[in-house]
This record gives C-alpha cells, structure tokens and sequence, in this order.
C-alpha cells in the first residue's frame, strides 16, 4: 500500500520545520518563561498546551478554514493582536509579580493550576503568528494532490510538525527548569528572573504585533 504522503515531501516538509522550530519564537520563549517561574512540569504541561494550539491550527488548514485566515488581512491581523495582547498581558503581570517568585519556588504561594498552564501554553500556541503563516502558506505546498485524500496528508503533515516541536520545546523547557536552581538561591535573582521574564514577554508581545503581513 502506498503511503499517504510521499517519503520525499516527508522529509522536506519535516527539515522545513525543524528549521522554523528550533529558532526561538513566542512559543519557546513562553515555555522558557514557565520553566524559570515554575519549574519543569508547569513547563512540560507549558509544551503540551502548545502543541495541542499549533494543531488546531493544522485542523483549520487541512479544513480550509487556514486559507481564509492566510488571505484575509482583517481575521489575520485580528489573531495576531489577540495574541499579542495576551502576551503583554502575561508579561506585565510577570513584571507585578516578581518579588513573589520565591514563594513559588518553596511552595509557599498559591499553586498555579495544571490547567491553567495548559490553557496559558494552549492560547499562546493557536495565536503563534509565525506558525500560522507556516500552516496557511507552506503546509499544503507539501501535500501531493494527485493521491487524493488532501485532509489525512495535511493531518499527518501536522502531526510530524508537533511531534518535532515536541522534543524541541521539551528541551529548551528542561533546560530552563534546570537552571531554575541557581536563581532560587538569591531573591534578588528571583526577582531579576520575574523582571527580565516579562519584561522579555512584553517585547514578544510587541514584535508580534509589529510584525507580520504589511498587505
């Protein structure tokens, strides 16, 4: 039986994302963000809500619902400020909260619910700019049409995206989550990390919403 999408577009299409993925956008950032504030499982529950967002993008491309975002101006602009805002948002309420880190780090603070980071990590991922103009403009370049069954391939194609971004997001998150030891020595580290973290997700925030299509 001959496989739903030819191992040449495979390949292609999963070096293409490796090469989008690996160069940190906001998705990265946000996990780094959560691993230096919460430690590896707000991180790693960071990377799932991400992946999870970045797939219901695939299902709005393999549907059609991407090529409407992609050419119209007004829905693609609308996204990418929602996205944007939020990240201002998340930023300056790190920036509020940076002298309660330590709290956080002992366990003295309030816990910062499992699903309130995946829906944090979630909201980020199907707001991601730079991955909906992946999805809308590249995604469907790789599907061979002649085969039929353009859905499955698109799906299929996303699904190996994920799982690449996945282990990228993971390590960068791990990572981040290891360092998080050092900084919890000193309070005035602590509050440097909360400081720079959102100071640092607020200028995300204002790239994304200055970036992107000028049409």
């Amino acid at each position: 039986m001959r496989f739903m999408v030819p191992s040449d577009r495979l390949l292609a299409f999963a070096a293409m994302s490796f090469l989008l993925i690996v160069i940190p956008g906001p998705s990265v950032l946000f996990v780094v963000g959560r691993a230096l504030a919460q430690g590896r499982r707000a991180a790693l529950t960071t990377v799932v809500g991400n992946t999870l967002g970045a797939y219901v993008l695939v299902v709005a491309v393999a549907l059609g619902i991407g090529s409407v975002v992609e050419r119209s101006v007004l829905v693609f602009t609308a996204l990418k400020l929602v996205g944007a805002a939020y990240l201002v948002y998340l930023g300056v309420k790190a920036v509020r909260q940076r002298h309660s880190l330590r709290a956080a780090f002992t366990g003295a603070g309030p816990a910062h619910g499992g699903l309130r980071t995946l829906w944090e990590g979630f909201a980020v991922g199907v707001a991601n700019p730079k991955t909906i103009v992946f999805f809308a403009a590249v995604l469907p370049q790789f599907v061979d049409r002649e085969q039929g069954r353009v859905v499955p391939q698109m799906l299929l194609l996303g699904l190996v995206f994920n799982a690449i971004a996945v282990i990228s997001d993971s390590v960068w998150g791990l990572a981040a989550a290891t360092a998080r030891t050092w900084f919890a020595r000193s309070p005035r580290r602590l509050a440097m990390v909360g400081g720079v973290g959102g100071l640092s997700m607020i200028g995300l925030g204002v790239t994304v919403a200055a970036t992107g299509r000028a049409d």
